[in-house]
């Protein structure tokens, strides 16, 4: 079997203005980054089509270390509905160079169902993370220099709430001091770094409509509270212009194409355990705006990502999806099933029964928005015939369709039941209006016991006293209107990584809460759940390579 590399390489691209035509968008209005790359404005984006297109959400059982394969699945039934004869477009997030470097080596799908140009998607792509990057390291170098240059004139700061980030798994900046030195070296500090995908600016970015809220959104950013009290804002630096200088290019919606030359906007790149997990709503509108389908992913499982794409990212834009794919596989299932990790890939009908619960967990989590689910059974070379008929069936009893998916071997053809199925569901049996899972107006407290007890399954919610002094100024700051975003493992319902299956008998503790006023989100920390990951022992970093004839090796 050929690697995703090999497949991506041997891929013959069309040219970036050949893959706009298909979707009607004249070549004088892209921006071309090379042959296979453009940015596409987003003055484009056309309300009243947005409302007659589809749009369709693949989120996924409980993920594990395994894999679920949601994103190859993504972009397969983007594949599939093509061959059949609808017009669909992929959007997807950018994947990010700590988990290319680290655990996974790549997210731009796998096989023949691959956003091309992988390589550069997978690395810098068209410099979009730097941006956010270097955008909110410039506000904290800012915010240092303001304290510096007026602490003379009797300005301090209580308390600052700006870290620092970086696209690196690097555990070592996660609690930092700055400003040692000679006093011309500036003012001593703690401070820490977070990972790039849970900056601030990366939600903003994937969540504002246009440059003029992108600018509002950085004035509002909260930097920490001044030595009287009062809440410290980018807009009262006066910088705010110069940071949105440094994101324009970036806001633009990255074009690209599949292994089938279907057309796919790839764009931000939030994590869903410790950011709110979808790509950008600005290249989702453009996506409803030039396809008559739409598919999207929400990140990690249904629990986390999914409730993040209904509750912040569908909220804000008054997004209604027709549908939504649950993403599962014979050995993500076994492994909640009690199968050790070690023997998830022999047959063990009695741990997929088991890991069943898991799937109808999600299951019933997805139908309490209102959702239409099928469910697409990522197959893998392992899977027998009895344990996949043992799925659909269980599907079958609960009056819930169900298709294989081969997208990896087969590209579009092997995805072909499921863009059927999808395609009949939505004509048929539609999603309702979305129920979500709070109302705008209930207190924090309110908004993350409904969460935790309704989608995870915990008894309660709790909050350590630093979260509770947090809720305290969220109050006084009159912003408890806000979604919140909750961090936790995504390995688990529970806050417990190793809790595999449906978990019972917990409670969740919200030990902090970030305050993000620009994104106008509450980021809930649960459990141990780091917002700067490590390194594995073994990184995905010794495998990637570059060859005498500059080719790359190791990505997937």
């Amino acid at each position: 079997m050929k690697t995703d590399i090999q497949i991506a390489r041997e891929a013959s691209l069309l040219p970036i203005a050949a893959i706009a035509e298909k979707l009607g968008i004249p070549e004088g209005k892209i921006e071309p980054y090379g042959h296979h790359i453009a940015k596409v404005p987003v003055s484009l984006i056309s309300e009243e089509k947005i409302k007659k297109h589809k749009l369709i959400l693949i989120t996924a059982i409980t993920p594990t270390k395994t894999g679920i394969g949601k994103t190859t699945v993504s972009v397969g039934l983007a594949l599939g509905m093509n061959r059949i004869g609808k017009k669909t477009v992929v959007a997807l997030r950018e994947p990010s160079l700590g988990p290319c470097f680290g655990m996974k080596g790549g997210a731009a799908g796998g096989g023949y169902a691959q956003v091309l140009p992988m390589d550069k998607i997978n690395l810098h792509f068209t410099g979009d993370f730097h941006a956010v990057t270097s955008a909110h390291n410039m506000i904290a170098a800012l915010l240092d220099n303001y304290i510096y240059q007026h602490r003379d004139d009797g300005f301090a700061m209580k308390e600052v709430l700006w870290k620092r980030v970086l696209d690196v798994n690097d555990r070592n900046l996660r609690y930092i001091v700055t400003g040692l030195g000679a006093k011309t070296d500036g003012v001593t500090m703690e401070s820490g770094f977070d990972i790039t995908p849970a900056s601030e600016i990366m939600a903003i970015l994937c969540l504002a409509k246009d440059l003029k809220d992108l600018r509002r959104r950085i004035e509002n950013i909260l930097l920490g509270t001044t030595i009287d009290g009062k809440p410290f804002r980018v807009k009262d630096m006066g910088v705010a212009g110069s940071i949105c200088a440094l994101l324009k290019d970036a806001l633009y919606p990255n074009l690209v194409q599949t292994t089938e030359h279907t057309p796919a906007f790839v764009h931000g790149g939030p994590f869903a355990n410790i950011a709110h997990g979808c790509n950008s709503a600005l290249a989702t509108r453009l996506a409803l705006t030039f396809g008559d389908y739409v598919v999207t992913e929400a990140g990690f499982g249904a629990d986390l990502g999914a409730e993040k794409f209904f509750d912040i990212k569908c909220r804000k834009n008054n997004l209604q999806p027709a549908l939504t794919v649950l993403v599962a596989s014979t050995q993500g299932l076994k492994l909640h099933g009690g199968v050790p990790e070690a023997s998830i890939k022999e047959p063990n009908a009695d741990g997929l029964r088991e890991g069943l619960k898991n799937l109808d967990r999600h299951i019933a989590n997805l139908k309490r928005f209102g959702q239409s689910v099928v469910v697409c059974f990522n197959r893998f070379a392992t899977d027998i015939d009895d344990e996949i008929e043992l799925c659909r069936l269980h599907c079958k009893v609960l009056g819930v369709g169900f298709a294989i998916n081969n997208a990896f071997n087969e590209g579009g053809k092997g995805a072909e039941e499921l863009a059927h199925l999808v395609v009949d569901t939505i004509e048929t049996n539609p999603s309702k209006p979305l129920q979500l899972c709070y109302p705008d107006e209930w207190t924090v407290e309110q908004k993350a016991e409904a969460v935790a007890t309704e989608i995870y399954g915990a008894d309660g919610v709790t909050f350590s006293s630093a979260a509770r002094k947090k809720i305290d100024k969220i109050n006084q700051m009159g912003i408890s209107h806000y979604p919140i975003c909750i961090a936790k493992t995504q390995f688990s319902f529970s806050a417990d990584a190793k809790a595999y299956g449906v978990p019972e008998g917990f409670s969740i503790n919200i030990r902090d809460i970030v305050i993000n006023c620009g994104a106008e989100m509450l980021v809930l920390i649960a459990g141990d759940i780091m917002r700067m990951p490590g390194l594995p022992k073994s990184p995905q970093a010794e495998r990637i390579d570059l060859t005498p004839e500059g080719e790359i090796d190791g990505l997937s």
